[in-house]
């Protein structure tokens, strides 16, 4: 029996191989299916099953196109109402695999048709649980993402799941090894553990939603607290989810290159979004005018969801050289599949054909330090409430303007005085500036290095206990 994880960081997804004596389950591929075509034919072994745990709502799985490639059947738990074929499993359905088997645990309340599938060995003992996004590490599914679709508040919701969990999951051994759908850094969740893998005990002991004194109101209480709106992008990932696809493949395809006359051109006929995913420091330096940064190399999905409301927006792709592949398939990754093209050769063929460029005023936490002795600025901090709340700038001219929400608090700025704008690290303040310099605010400065950077200056920081969700994201 071999399991393994295969996550991907960017979007804090775990997906799982499963094989035994030549036949394979893969639960909650990615959209991109070919990794696990390859590692099945490495091993000369076949998909027999593809299980998923519920519809997502922060990705797009590879269900359909892994289905389609291989002949295996997508297998859901009860409750599922797909508009593809797929077979509907019973709650303790049982599903052999080589010499083992996967018995379905209905454990609703994150969804309605929300999933554990429960792994066990030869002998039959039980070994494993993929808790999908009804268990985490530290954590538990949020219950507001099915409401409309359930006809349930997110109350009820909650209810459903502290039954699911106390009467399917937590009777089980302590000794089964925990696979959940996600870790920390993801949406679905609110303090989830940076470990991508624990044991269920472990989860006994540390996780406040399994306390074993605690009640149905005050589970239902402590999880639907602090619960910040999810990404606009959610229930268009799960109605494609729920309603099939194109293969990723055809996406990239259908991408092509531009020379720089050509991008203009494309741009204007197509209302396209200009988006940069080039390194902050690149696209400090200079950059098209108009266009905005979001890097690869952060959390580069989840903020295109959190920012890019419309996933049909027609977007062409200025991208490091030979990563415009990765900038496609990553996008598709969530369900942006309208992506046109990219510039041919990168920034470096804008800029040999002389057209204009823009860059992003940039000084270091030591000249802040100077600069608002003698001159006090305003200082603009976009990190979520918790990192804020945890820690800030003790200086009468701060401002919170947290980037998830940036278009609401646009009014805020001044579009004609100078002024500072931080993040933790410098990736989110570079795409708050970006925004900012397409809507026509051209006087920001940006931190270099963020708050990290600040904390080591002589600047005053107010420092206060960090609650339960707050999140130090990049």
């Amino acid at each position: 029996m071999k399991i393994e994880q295969i996550y991907t960081g960017c979007l804090a997804q775990g997906a799982y191989y499963i094989e035994s004596q030549g036949e394979v389950a893969i639960i909650d591929p990615l959209r991109e299916v070919q990794q696990y075509i390859d590692k099945a034919e490495k091993n000369d072994s076949k998909i027999k099953y593809i299980f998923e745990t519920h519809f997502h709502a922060d990705f797009v799985s590879g269900h359909v196109t892994l289905s389609e490639l291989t002949g295996a059947p997508i297998i859901y738990g009860p409750n599922a109402n797909p508009s593809f074929q797929a077979h509907i499993a019973k709650d303790n359905e049982v599903f052999h695999l080589g010499d083992i088997t996967i018995t379905v645990l209905h454990t609703p309340g994150h969804t309605m048709e929300s999933t554990t599938y429960l792994l066990k060995d030869h002998n039959g003992e039980n070994i494993a649980i993929f808790t999908g996004d009804t268990l985490f590490l530290g954590d538990v599914g949020r219950p507001d993402l099915a409401q409309k679709a359930a006809n349930l508040t997110q109350e009820q919701l909650a209810g459903t799941l502290f039954d699911s969990l106390r009467n399917k999951i937590m009777p089980l051994e302590d000794h089964l090894i925990v696979y959940p759908a996600h870790g920390a850094g993801s949406a679905c969740g609110k303090n989830l553990s940076k470990e991508t893998i624990g044991t269920l005990g472990q989860q006994k002991q540390t996780n406040y939603a399994l306390r074993a004194n605690m009640t149905k109101q005050e589970f239902i209480n402590e999880v639907t607290d602090g619960l910040q709106p999810p990404p606009a992008y959610f229930p268009l990932n799960v109605k494609l989810n729920k309603e099939g696809y194109q293969n990723v493949q055809t996406i990239i395809e259908n991408n092509k290159p531009y020379s720089a006359q050509e991008l203009k051109k494309a741009v204007e006929a197509n209302n396209a979004l200009l988006l940069d995913v080039r390194s902050g420091e690149q696209f400090a330096k200079a950059h098209i005018p108009g266009s905005i940064f979001i890097g690869l190399d952060g959390q580069f999905a989840p903020w295109v969801g959190a920012l890019i409301k419309d996933i049909q927006q027609p977007i062409i792709l200025i991208c490091p050289q030979n990563r415009e592949k990765e900038a496609i398939t990553r996008l598709a990754r969530v369900g942006y599949d309208n992506t046109l093209g990219y510039l041919e050769g990168g920034m470096d063929t804008w800029i040999q054909a002389q057209l204009p460029t823009d860059c992003i005023n940039q000084v270091q936490a030591t000249t802040l330090q100077s600069n608002i002795i003698t001159n006090p600025l305003a200082v603009y901090d976009v990190r979520k409430p918790g990192e804020f709340n945890s820690a800030r700038l003790d200086y009468d001219k701060l401002h919170h303007t947290p980037l998830d929400n940036l278009n609401e608090f646009i009014s805020e700025f001044p579009i004609n005085e100078p002024f500072y704008i931080h993040c933790a690290g410098g990736y989110r303040s570079l795409i708050a500036a970006s925004i900012l310099k397409a809507r026509g605010y051209h006087n920001m400065i940006d931190v270099i290095g963020g708050f990290g950077t600040i904390k080591k200056t002589s600047l005053p920081i107010v420092q206060n206990q960090c609650s339960s969700s707050c999140n130090t994201t990049k």
